[in-house]
């Protein structure tokens, strides 16, 4: 089926192209009830802007960009990324603007990507995640003068705008609980080493743990896989003197780690309580479900695009923190065993 034209539309209304692109545009130049004939017409006929059109009339190409720097395998499976896309999604719906997404599996084409992007016009801003410390994509979107909204901070985004909650106070709460029940030995799969959310989380682990006067802490680093996950944990019961708590940087893991406990007949949690860190239904379909820090997700992608349209538009912006994570309790943790 043929798309509509602004000449189909002309050629319906018995008036020339430029009168059309008046109406279309709200411009003046034809009359009302010609403007409301040519509208009409053209609901009629199902015509839509093109972008291409409207990129080259006022520079805006009607999409934002979102790269994922994660094996593609990895978004079926980890809630984060689609709670995320889904909040990013129902802002953009409502303004009609598109979302660009790609998926890499290295930072350096991820940043080439960018250059593309900016080149090509193809977005009007992007969106950042997984921010790193010393991040190459700061400094190059600060240099192509390219919008951008980084999920994440305040440390290490530059000075670019960013969306993100307290990870700090919510690792303080998982440690108090903790230690609360009466754990003296936790420990801690976090996500990559140089991802600037993992080292905010560390320094809150380690400082909350020292105030309590925690026996032993340790942190080990996975990639939030299932596999990775579960190798960790296997680790840390096997030692002499395993933990009786592990904390997890996402569900994932932590629903990885609850196989190999069972797997290893160490039953949980009378003797081994997991805590996940950002709920899912995945936490509370598996047995015993599992205790996780809750944050609103797609209120983070959500507030992050329209940070991001009113940065596009020329509005002034400042950071915007989301509301604080809190501590679901569930059937995962409990008090740890007698010695």
């Amino acid at each position: 089926m043929k798309r509509p034209t602004i000449t189909d539309i002309a050629w319906r209304a018995g008036v020339s192209k430029g009168a059309v692109s008046y109406a279309l545009n709200g411009r003046p130049g034809v009359s009302e009830p010609t403007r409301e004939r040519i509208l009409a017409i053209a609901a009629e006929l199902g015509w839509q802007p093109s972008n291409a059109a409207r990129a080259l009339s006022d520079g805006r190409a009607g999409a934002v960009g979102l790269v994922i720097d994660r094996p593609a395998h990895m978004l079926g499976i980890e809630p984060f990324f689609m709670q995320l896309i889904s909040g990013i999604e129902a802002e953009l719906s409502e303004k009609a603007e598109a979302l660009l997404l790609k998926v890499t599996e290295d930072r350096v084409t991820e940043v080439e990507t960018y250059r593309r992007w900016w080149a090509e016009r193809r977005v009007d801003g992007v969106i950042l995640v997984d921010l790193c410390d010393d991040d190459p994509r700061v400094k190059l979107i600060e240099e192509l003068k390219l919008p951008a909204v980084v999920i994440g901070g305040p440390a290490g985004k530059g000075q670019l705008p960013g969306v993100w909650s307290d990870d700090a106070s919510a690792m303080r709460a998982v440690v108090d609980y903790l230690a609360a029940l009466g754990h003296r030995s936790i420990a801690r799969v976090a996500g990559p080493a140089e991802f600037v959310h993992t080292a905010v989380r560390t320094k809150a682990f380690t400082a909350a743990a020292r105030q309590r006067r925690l026996d032993r802490v340790q942190t080990v680093h996975a990639d939030y896989t299932g596999e990775a996950g579960g190798q960790a944990t296997r680790r840390l019961l096997a030692e002499a003197s395993p933990p009786t708590a592990i904390v997890f940087d996402n569900d994932v893991m932590a629903v990885a780690a609850l196989a190999v406990a069972h797997e290893m007949r160490v039953p949980v949690p009378e003797r081994l309580s997991i805590v996940a860190w950002d709920d899912s239904a995945l936490c509370q379909l598996v047995h015993p479900a599992l205790t996780a820090v809750r944050r609103n997700i797609a209120e983070h992608g959500s507030r992050a695009a329209a940070l991001l349209l009113r940065l596009v538009a020329g509005e002034p912006v400042t950071d915007d923190e989301c509301s604080a994570p809190t501590l679901a309790t569930r059937g995962s943790t409990a008090p740890p065993p007698r010695a």
